[in-house]
């Protein structure tokens, strides 16, 4: 089987798995994926953190939001940017986001962008995750282009940690050479952590190779 049609199909099953999680089970979820993340040494380390606003049928993300606002660091969300890549924009308060493409909120065209690197924490939606790290997004690939695999060398990236059930965690993401892998996955069970190498070609997203294995 081909290697899109392999993802196809993962997606169809665990897009269809989200969809039936109900308001309740997602917001216990979602304060307890938090509560993992807050606990974790890199994170609150981290003077600037990348999340998302998380889609209808995704892991709530607001309440993490509300849990990462603080004195001191700097809460950034992506917004699609020339060349199908994301930037990453502060935002400190969720009200001021805005509906942008695909009706994901973003922060608004006046928020100036900072780039990410070395220390920074990016959160990443996903559909699937394994424990090697690989991601299965919605297939259009802007944190792919954001985050690419490693080219020779690496440099200053942030961590990148994927969000999501415990469900989205499969024995293998189906993945090419251009998919990028993560450094984490994190669920409302558990902490996966893996050793990745990377550099990314989209301004503001150059990597690092990471080995947080504890």
């Amino acid at each position: 089987m081909r290697l899109a049609e392999q993802k196809r199909r993962l997606r169809r099953e665990l897009e269809a798995r989200r969809r039936a999680v109900d308001p309740e089970t997602a917001r216990a979820a979602a304060d307890a994926v938090a509560a993992r993340l807050l606990a974790l040494p890199a994170l609150a380390a981290a003077a600037r953190v990348a999340l998302y606003a998380a889609l209808p049928d995704e892991l709530p993300t607001r309440p993490l939001f509300e849990a990462l606002v603080a004195p001191g660091r700097a809460l950034l969300l992506p917004r699609v940017a020339p060349g199908r890549c994301l930037e990453f924009a502060r935002c400190q308060r969720w009200e001021d986001l805005r509906p942008g493409r695909y009706g994901v909120l973003e922060p608004p065209a006046g928020a100036n962008a900072t780039p990410l690197g070395r220390g920074d924490v990016a959160l990443l939606p996903g559909v699937a995750f394994d424990a090697a790290g690989h991601r299965l997004g919605r297939g259009r690939g802007y944190y792919d282009r954001t985050f690419a695999p490693a080219r020779g060398g690496a440099a200053g990236a942030p961590l990148l940690v994927g969000l999501g059930y415990e469900f989205q965690v499969v024995a293998e993401v189906p993945h090419g050479a251009w998919d990028r892998s993560l450094d984490a996955v994190v669920t409302e069970r558990s902490v996966r952590w893996v050793g990745i190498e990377a550099q990314g070609p989209c301004p503001g997203s150059r990597a690092r190779s990471n080995d947080s294995s504890s």
